[in-house]
């Protein structure tokens, strides 16, 4: 099954997608309701759709509105080329990044599908597509087994995890992570993909699923989801441990080998291939999947400007204390 929401008469709606057509389901049937059910039940559900449109006349829109993103970096290829933008051409994955999985959080509140327009955050001159595949949770849970892990993924979907590589480099020098660099754009599409269409492409715990970016219409790189270092069954039960997962949240894999630019600077070392430019078209495909394309725009927002951090105080209590 392939869910998805779409624009109808302004409003969103849950819709099934077969066949290059589209059946619109009941208001009151959800994505979530959709994810969170078994296959029996999902099927019943999707029989109460009435209407069928075609696929071309409507407005798809990100197939789920996640509670909340982890996204990790799962593809050694992707690691390999990234630490040698910052560490020069001899650098190699750090020894850490093979002990265990680990993710951040995304912004949920900024979350986009296909067609949408895309630009780069205030005062960014580098903006970055990422191709990568997302687990979306259907049924929640906390210390989840990774061989328990299978039955709580209700499908998967393509994201497109933006970011501003000049932003990022300024946030990587202190030791919190990713903020501004990542919480503006996040892609989601075209529709989710249940995981029995996904069955023939299997690789062991694997998805054997060719990956593909380009940027207008000239190929980027690629790779196969059957590279992950981690399955998604392993990501969920780490994402889990500890806390709870919920339906709708979305498992991200991290970028593929050859699924953004910034690999390939550091390959290159210089920015070749350039930043992404408005009027730049991105597609990402994803096969067992499908497609999802976003022109990227230009920035009218001025970035604000801040003064430098005020110690005078704390210095002086400081020195009183002494």
């Amino acid at each position: 099954m392939r869910i998805a929401r779409i624009d109808l008469d302004g409003a969103a709606r849950a819709a099934i997608v077969a066949d290059g057509a589209v059946r619109p389901l009941p208001e009151e049937v959800g994505v979530l309701d959709l994810l969170g059910a078994e296959p029996a039940e999902r099927e019943r559900l999707a029989a109460r759709a009435t209407t069928e449109l075609a696929l071309d006349e409507v407005r798809l829109l990100a197939p789920v509105q996640p509670p909340s993103m982890r996204d990790f970096s799962v593809f050694e290829a992707h690691v390999a080329g990234a630490v040698k933008v910052t560490g020069g051409p001899e650098a190699e994955v750090f020894p850490i990044w093979y002990e265990r999985p680990f993710c951040y959080f995304s912004n949920p509140t900024e979350v986009s599908g296909p067609d949408a327009e895309i630009a780069a955050p205030p005062g960014s001159v580098q903006l970055d597509l990422e191709l990568e595949v997302a687990a979306i949770i259907g049924r929640a849970g906390r210390d989840v087994a990774p061989g328990d892990a299978a039955a709580h993924i209700a499908g998967y979907t393509i994201w497109n995890d933006w970011s501003s590589r000049d932003l990022a480099a300024r946030e990587l020098r202190l030791p919190f992570g990713f903020c501004k660099a990542k919480d503006f754009a996040n892609t989601l599409g075209p529709w989710i993909v249940t995981p029995d269409e996904l069955e023939p492409y299997r690789d062991g715990d694997r998805l054997d699923l060719a990956m593909k970016a380009t940027i207008n219409g000239a190929e980027l790189g690629g790779d196969t989801l059957a590279s992950m270092a981690w399955s998604f069954e392993e990501l969920v039960a780490f994402a889990s441990m500890g806390a709870s997962v919920a339906v709708g949240d979305v498992i991200g894999s991290g970028t593929c080998g050859g699924g953004c630019l910034y690999e390939l600077w550091g390959h290159a070392q210089a920015l070749e291939p350039p930043p992404l430019q408005p009027g730049d078209v991105v597609t990402l495909d994803v096969a067992g999947i499908g497609t999802l394309t976003n022109t990227v725009v230009a920035q009218t927002v001025a970035p604000l400007e801040f003064p430098p951090a005020r110690t005078t105080r704390s210095a002086a209590t400081a020195e009183a204390r002494s």
